[in-house]
Order: structure tokens, then C-alpha cells, then sequence
């Protein structure tokens, strides 16, 4: 390719409403520009990466024994009714109607459509296991669309689904899978870390999550650097740091605490580590007979893990934070001074792990301006109704696997393995006939990439103030031969283009700047669109047989031959 014949656009400024390298980086290197929020149209530049993402994934996918086909982006709704899911979607879901008055909606995930396809089409125990898959457009209405491609409300997604016979062989389909999307992301050349993690909206009994590792990520990874153990921190379980209850030593007494509500204040008050305080965390479930409050307790220095507090008996319905006259209802006082003694009315209590064995604890008193020290369970309270691991891990707990203490890092979501088992298939009676011609539910598992989410999420991780520095794989011209003076000098255009052939012939993407632009120019746009190799060549350099070669993270150009460059160029390029 020749950059007079390509559409380069690249700007000097990024847009005011860029917050992360990642979308600042993609506008200014003129690979995206906004159409909507979070809707974007891909440019040229833009779209060879995201093809070249595409071509990878497709090689894997196809190896692995995945089939692709194309589902619809458009869906009608009775699918979605018979998963119960048309109800229980949200807003993200964008729903629409056509001329008729029916109802569509713009898909943001597509486990109904092609359950539809395996019913209808798969009908023998012979036809198994299948794996079918597509690269399609999704649309999720998100609240608040930002960070660029990271979280828009339109991407692109690849999406697989794979049909089984038994829980036995559809396990074996998710390693497949769970094996594919390694190579996937080591070819992509991307720093990854594969973490067990919550199945989420999708369902199912057993999900990891593929996350890029990137200072930028919205996700914290949890993970033990002695051992394999890695979890998102929305899965990952909490040991008790105290092994048993010790025995009293205090006399529990109300204490004035004025004007003292975080337990940080309370501990430096009394003159106490925060690690004896307890945090109360009142929330309440709807059920038909009215609002069903719970007190959540854990140690002061800890926080919240909704997504395990979600999956208490009781609250698998969903929960929310009590409001303020339900807690004075049931506490007689404001939050603040909240805690499991002298309760108003009934609550049913739920004790951290590490809750449940502290001793001579410290909680509010339900009496405004004051706290309880010296609490122990069984002394001055019954042992707690419910016992669970309730709270987010921290760094330097002890690993679940016993092999050594957690770390924690961010991390970029941009691939996710499910087991459904048969959450779908049962739903919309999606069988085949075995053996003896009885029928039997297929075992599903569902499979996603954040195609358009990955080219945003290797720019978070491969970046500098110059701009982006791509992995050779993905990068949207692997080679650039930067020709100073093509409009003077002759033997500057005759060396370039005689290159230039060269790579393209031994199957280089290449790209020659016949701009005619000063260096500064050149160097300063590729640097930005981030195009790993460099290849200056001018008459100076010509006079001398030489010419300069630059990768992309080296800080100086090193001069070459000009009659080496080309086996340089294919060596760095392609390794050989």
C-alpha cells in the first residue's frame, strides 16, 4: 500500500471527551471518529486492525473445530420470552418494533437465536458435539457510554456456542474453547491473564474471564504468584484471618462516640486498630409480603462483595440498600451508629467469615452518638444466624489453594468462557434423541470476544507519549518505509519502491510514505498510528550504501546496508 493511495487523519489534539489513552490515541491516529455516544464509525486505519484481530480469532476458532455462520442483529422477541429474559433484561437492551407492531430487539448477545438453530436443525445424538459461532455487530444501551471503544453501547463480538450431548462432553468443549482463546491472545501478542469468574447475566455454573493486564482496567484481578490461583475479585473467596474465636478479655460497655460515624474515625476515637471494628451494611429484599431487611456485617477495613452477597439463601432475587426509614424502622437510628445488639425490630444477620471469629469487637450501638465495645458472639449476642464469605478479598490474603498470600492487579475484560449447562436449551426445549430414541436436553457453553474492545484494549497496554506501539500481529502496517525527499531526489524514490516491492513480494504489510512530507512528518504520524517498523532512507545515507531502521520502542535508529534491509526487515517482521 502506498500512503497516497490509503486515507491517513490523523490530529494533532484529542477530543475533549477522551479520558483514556486508548480512545485519545485511536481519534487522534485517525482510526475511529464519534458518531454518537458510544457509537463510532471504524476508518480505514482503524479497520485493518480490527480485521486482522477478526483473521486470527477466525484461524483459532476454525482450528478448534468451531463453525461459524451469521445470526441476525435484529431479533424478534417471543425468542427472548421463552427464556424469560425479554422481562428480565434491563434498559441495555434496546427494544424496538417494526411496521406491524412487533416486537424486535437489537441484539446484544445471541444464546436464543441460536438455541433456535440447534433445536431445529440438530436432531441425532450422531450430530454432536457442535460448536457454531459468528462475528457480529451487538448493541448494548449502556448508561453512561465512554472510555472510546472500551465500553461503547455499539461493538463488535465474537460470539460461540457450543451443543453436547452430556455435562461430560460439554466440558470438554470448554477446555477446546478455554484452550483456543490462549493461542488466541498469545498470537495477538497481548499480556493476559485467564481468571475464574462470576457467570454474570449470562448464567451458567463455571465461566473465566480473559483479561488484558492493563493500569487502565476497570476490573481487579486477584491472583496468587506462588500457584495458578486467579480469580476476579467478584469471585474470589475470602479466607477467615482469624482461624477461632478467642475467649473475652473485655466487658462490653456503650462508649459516646460524637459526630463519629466511618469506623476509621471510631477506631482512632477509642484508641483501637480498625481491624476490631465491625461495619454494619443494612439491605433489603422485595418479596410479596413487603421488604425483607438484612444486616450484613464485616470488618471495618473490609468492603462489600455484592456479587457474593447476591448469592445468599434469600437473596438470590436481587437486593438492595435499605433506605433510610427502613433502617430507622428497624434500628430506631440513622446509619452511622447501626450494629447486630438492640435491634428495633427483627433483621436477619449475615457475619463475614471474619466477622463471625472476632472477639471484643466494636459496633454502633443503634443510638445516635454512640458505639459497643467488647462484643463477643455467644456472651452478649447469639452466633451469627448466617456465616458467608461476604467480602472482596485484599492484597496479601491468604490464597484459597493454601500455596501462598493474594496480589492484586487491573485488568481489561476482553474474552469470557461460559458452561451453561442447560439454562437455555431446557428453557426452549432444545433436544435430541440418543441412543435409544429417548430425547435429551443438550449441554450448552457459550464463548465471547470483544473484537472492537481489544483494539482499545491493546493500546491501554502498548502505548507511549508518542503514541501507540502495536504488536506486530494486529498492527495495521506491520513496515513503514519512510523515503526523505521523495519529490527531489530519484535515487531516494528508486531505493523505496525497489524495497517497497520487495517486502510486498515476501508478504510484508507494508506501507510506502509517498507523501512527500518532511521527516518530522512522517515520523511523527506513524509513531502515532504506532506501526512497529521504521525504515528511513535518504540521500545521505544512500551515498554511504546505507539506511535506518527503527522499531518502534527503540529509542535511537540503527544504521543498516541497503542491501541487507530487506532480510532485516523480513527477520523482524516475520521471524525469519
Amino acid at each position: 500500500m502506498r500512503a497516497s493511495q490509503f486515507f491517513i487523519a490523523t490530529l494533532k489534539e484529542a477530543p475533549t471527551d477522551a479520558e483514556i489513552a486508548s480512545h485519545k490515541l485511536m481519534t487522534r491516529a485517525g482510526m475511529i471518529r464519534k458518531l454518537a455516544g458510544g457509537i463510532y464509525s471504524y476508518m480505514p486505519m482503524g479497520l485493518r486492525v480490527i480485521r486482522k484481530i477478526e483473521a486470527i480469532i477466525r484461524e483459532e476458532m476454525n482450528r478448534a473445530g468451531a463453525i461459524e455462520l451469521l445470526m441476525p442483529l435484529v431479533q424478534p422477541a417471543e425468542l427472548w420470552q421463552e427464556t424469560g429474559r425479554w422481562d428480565k433484561m434491563g434498559p441495555e437492551m434496546l427494544r424496538v418494533k417494526d411496521r406491524h407492531d412487533r416486537d424486535f430487539i437489537i441484539q446484544p448477545t445471541s444464546e436464543e437465536v441460536v438455541t433456535d438453530i440447534a433445536r431445529g436443525e440438530i436432531h441425532s445424538y450422531r450430530q454432536l458435539p457442535k460448536n457454531f459461532y459468528h462475528i457480529q455487530t451487538k448493541f448494548r444501551d449502556e448508561r453512561r457510554p465512554r472510555f472510546g471503544v472500551m465500553r461503547g453501547r455499539e461493538f463488535t463480538m465474537k460470539d460461540a456456542y457450543s451443543f453436547d450431548r452430556d455435562e461430560a462432553s460439554a466440558e470438554k468443549s470448554y477446555q477446546a474453547m478455554y484452550a483456543a482463546y490462549v493461542k488466541i491472545f498469545e498470537r495477538l501478542g497481548l499480556t493476559f491473564r485467564a481468571v475464574r469468574a462470576d457467570t454474570g447475566a449470562i448464567g451458567g455454573s463455571l465461566s473465566h474471564e480473559f483479561q488484558v493486564i492493563a493500569d487502565t482496567g476497570e476490573d481487579l484481578l486477584v491472583y496468587c504468584p506462588d500457584s495458578d490461583y486467579a480469580a476476579n475479585i467478584e469471585l474470589a473467596e475470602a479466607l477467615p484471618l482469624l482461624a477461632v474465636q478467642p475467649a473475652p478479655t473485655f466487658v462490653m460497655e456503650k462508649v459516646a462516640t460524637p459526630d463519629t460515624i466511618r469506623c476509621e474515625d471510631v477506631a482512632k476515637l477509642l484508641g483501637l486498630p480498625i481491624e476490631c471494628t465491625v461495619k454494619s451494611i443494612v439491605i433489603a429484599a422485595d418479596t410479596p409480603l413487603g421488604a425483607e431487611v438484612w444486616l450484613l456485617l464485616i470488618r471495618g477495613d473490609h468492603e462489600l462483595n455484592e456479587v457474593k452477597a447476591g448469592k445468599l439463601p434469600g437473596l438470590e432475587g436481587g437486593f438492595r440498600f435499605a433506605t433510610e426509614q427502613e433502617i430507622i424502622e428497624h434500628f430506631g437510628c440513622p446509619p452511622g451508629y447501626l450494629g447486630p445488639l438492640n435491634t428495633k425490630k427483627p433483621v436477619r444477620i449475615v457475619a463475614d467469615r471474619t466477622v463471625a471469629n472476632m472477639g471484643d469487637f466494636v459496633s454502633g450501638a443503634n443510638e445516635i452518638g454512640f458505639h459497643i465495645q467488647g462484643i463477643n458472639w455467644g456472651r452478649d449476642l447469639p452466633e451469627p444466624e448466617i456465616i458467608a464469605d461476604i467480602r472482596n478479598v485484599v492484597e496479601g490474603d491468604p490464597s484459597p489453594d493454601g500455596k501462598g498470600k493474594l496480589a492484586i492487579q487491573r485488568g481489561i475484560e476482553v474474552g469470557h468462557v461460559f458452561f451453561l449447562g442447560t439454562k437455555y436449551s431446557a428453557a426452549m426445549n432444545c433436544t435430541y434423541l440418543d441412543e435409544t430414541g429417548k430425547p435429551q436436553t443438550m449441554v450448552m457453553g457459550c464463548y465471547g470476544i470483544g473484537v472492537t474492545r481489544l483494539v482499545g484494549a491493546a493500546i491501554e497496554q502498548n502505548h507511549d507519549e508518542k503514541g501507540i506501539i502495536w504488536p506486530d500481529s494486529i498492527a495495521p502496517f506491520t513496515v513503514a518505509i519512510c523515503p526523505v525527499g521523495w519529490g527531489k531526489s530519484e535515487a531516494v524514490r528508486q531505493a523505496a519502491i525497489e524495497l517497497y516491492e520487495k517486502l510486498v513480494v515476501s508478504g510484508i504489510d507494508v506501507i510506502l510514505d509517498d507523501r512527500d512530507e518532511r521527516p518530522g512528518v512522517m515520523f511523527a504520524d506513524w509513531e502515532l498510528i504506532g506501526v512497529p517498523h521504521r525504515i528511513t532512507i535518504g540521500d545521505r545515507g544512500l551515498k554511504e550504501g546505507m539506511v535506518e531502521y527503527q522499531h518502534r520502542r527503540d529509542q535511537e535508529a540503527t544504521k543498516v546496508p541497503l542491501a541487507d534491509i530487506a532480510a532485516l526487515a523480513r527477520q523482524k517482521a516475520c521471524g525469519v
